[in-house]
């Protein structure tokens, strides 16, 4: 079974380095659980009034991991640290003190900075800190996202200006998600799970889907490069030439065999890694099915696995099949 065209991977796989989402979760908006007085990280430059310092909405510091819980309504409660290797939202990496800025934008009477405003800070001030903090080991285009955490509306009236900035992983609306172990010893890769679908919408964001919504991908297996190249940075040549086998072989598993999937018309596909990504601690890729038509992916609804009367590629039934053979022993390598 042929994969998917050189030219029509390269052509998803620049639209799915684009879509990588770097939303952050600027502020916590109800009070949290956590109390101490442990101070922030230094600046150079002192504070410029004489007001004692308030209290601290948190203690957490670099290497601290954070999670809370989010209600239907966005709501947020039971803001709290926890040991890393539990369930957690967020990673500390450093803690700045606003208070310490050279000017008056932070001081007592400040309300608390616009969403531009934090997006600035956190490219100011976390950007490089993170960096250091995973020893430059992090991939921009992986699952892990930059962001920084404001005192809630009520921390910030008493005059508390922590800034926490670290790591977090995000769905599809930019809500933190669960996960466990610290960045530096996690895959980054972006990947998702056998049996999901995945669109890109209007905005170039790419996200799990409803199989019976409309998207380009459905995902079959998740493949770790790691254990196949553990000793260098693998070129997309020898990435391909590994995965074009695994794919489709991965297809066929997920369609409970060879016949079906060249029924269903699609053609296995994979991402894979640059070495930018390699190097920034991405391991893992996805196999996956699409429908490619002179460099053009279809659109699908409904789920590959419910067969020709349930999968539509651009509103249609997948197109007819010439009669042959209804199995080929060796599977076919990427078109050159």
């Amino acid at each position: 079974m042929a994969s998917a065209t050189t030219g029509a991977r390269a052509a998803l796989l620049a639209l799915l380095a684009g879509a990588v989402g770097a939303a952050s979760y600027a502020a916590v908006s109800d009070s949290p659980t956590g109390e101490g007085s442990a101070s922030s990280a230094a600046s150079s430059v002192p504070p410029t009034t004489g007001v004692q310092p308030a209290a601290p909405f948190t203690t957490a510091d670099s290497g601290s991991c954070l999670t809370w819980q989010v209600a239907e309504d966005g709501s947020i409660s039971g803001f709290e640290q926890t040991p890393c290797d539990a369930e957690h939202r967020f990673e500390v990496s450093t803690r700045e003190d606003l208070a310490t800025f050279p000017s008056s934008e932070f001081g007592p009477e400040a309300e608390p900075p616009n969403p531009t405003r934090q997006a600035q800070l956190r490219e100011e001030l976390c950007g490089a800190a993170t960096l250091r903090y995973l020893d430059g080991v992090y991939d921009h285009n992986g699952r892990y996202s930059i962001a920084s955490i404001l005192p809630p509306a009520d921390a910030w009236a008493r005059g508390d200006r922590t800034m926490l900035c670290g790591l977090q992983v995000t769905d599809s609306a930019g809500v933190p998600t669960l996960t466990t172990g610290t960045v530096a010893t996690q895959d980054q890769a972006r990947v998702f799970t056998a049996g999901e679908c995945a669109a890109i919408d209007a905005a170039n964001s790419i996200g799990v889907v409803d199989c019976g919504q409309p998207h380009q991908m459905e995902i079959t297996s998740t493949v770790n490069l790691g254990t196949v190249f553990p000793d260098h940075t693998p070129s997309v040549e020898e990435q391909d030439k590994h995965l074009g086998d695994v794919c489709t072989a991965a297809a066929q598993d997920y369609l409970g065999g060879e016949e079906n999937l060249y029924q269903i018309a699609l053609q296995p596909f994979w991402t894979t890694l640059p070495a930018a990504s390699w190097d920034g601690g991405s391991r893992s890729v996805n196999c996956a099915l699409v429908f490619s038509d002179n460099g053009r992916f279809g659109t699908l609804t409904g789920s590959a696995t419910g067969g020709r009367d349930v999968l539509r590629i651009d509103g249609n039934p997948p197109p007819e099949r010439p009669e042959r053979q209804p199995l080929r022993e060796t599977p076919a390598s990427p078109a050159p």
